[in-house]
């Protein structure tokens, strides 16, 4: 039940989120994680202080590489900082992946609230990442920029979901995570009209570093590994939820979340 997982995005250095994470991510659930690296972030717990992109020329070889001797199962996107990356990792999928499902993260800000992408670039992530979609994971705020629409309850969620589903992706997953309340909810759209809803009770921590990563990372291991998408997120996020749960409460912000608990089911 392996699982080749080609991820596509940034570093961490302080391990909770990005590459570090979805390492963890793949791994835990059974996957095999191989990866090409965007860029490489200073960040810890409290923020993101410097960012070191990697050439599009580095990346699509990372990337090559990798699917030409190993292979993928799936493909997950996390940080694709200017409009030159995602251009070219667009073409990588095109040439390199066509038949691959791929598991698109908006990534833009941090959890810290530092940004991650370009001001310029949200238009080529639409026009150029968005149709290579098999799912789009997007939280609120990311909703909300690709969308042009604001969202204060699941109504919105919806609307938003099949706003950015015009844009070209298969499915949409909006994480309710940035919602008010003790009740979050996350809403699946699918291109044949299906919405699903996927709902919790949230879990007070200020462990949440790297959670939209993990996420992603996950619902890409349950495709890779055969799984249906309604079943891969429901795992991905028992998942995540455990991870926030058990946390070690590390650092002095928003900390990691413990990936190596043990998984059942």
């Amino acid at each position: 039940m392996k699982g080749r997982v080609l991820i596509i995005a940034g570093s961490d250095c302080s391990g909770g989120a990005g590459i570090q994470a979805d390492i963890k991510s793949v791994t835990a659930l059974g996957g095999y994680a191989a990866t090409a690296i965007t860029a490489l972030t200073v960040q810890n717990t409290t923020g993101v202080f410097d960012v070191l992109g990697i050439t599009p020329e580095m990346i699509v070889h990372q990337a090559t590489v990798t699917i030409d001797d190993i292979g993928a199962d799936a493909i997950k996107t996390g940080m694709l900082h200017s409009v030159p990356v995602i251009e070219a990792v667009a073409e990588f999928i095109k040439q390199k992946a066509a038949s691959i499902p791929v598991v698109v993260d908006p990534v833009m800000v941090s959890q810290s609230g530092s940004p991650l992408l370009q001001e310029d670039a949200v238009s080529a992530l639409i026009g150029k990442m968005i149709p290579l979609a098999t799912v789009l994971t997007p939280n609120i705020p990311e909703a909300e920029a690709l969308s042009g629409m604001k969202i204060t309850d699941e109504g919105d969620m919806i609307a938003a979901a099949h706003k950015i589903g015009d844009l070209g992706a298969e499915a949409v997953l909006i994480k309710g995570g940035h919602a008010e309340g003790d009740k979050i909810v996350d809403i699946l759209w699918r291109r044949d009209g299906d919405i699903e809803g996927f709902e919790g009770t949230r879990i007070p921590s200020e462990n949440n570093h790297g959670t939209g990563c993990s996420l992603a990372s996950s619902i890409a291991t349950g495709l890779a590994q055969g799984m249906g998408l309604s079943d891969s997120v429901a795992r991905a996020r028992a998942y995540v939820r455990e991870a926030i749960r058990t946390a070690p409460n590390y650092g002095k912000g928003n900390g990691p979340l413990n990936h190596a608990h043990p998984v059942t089911g």
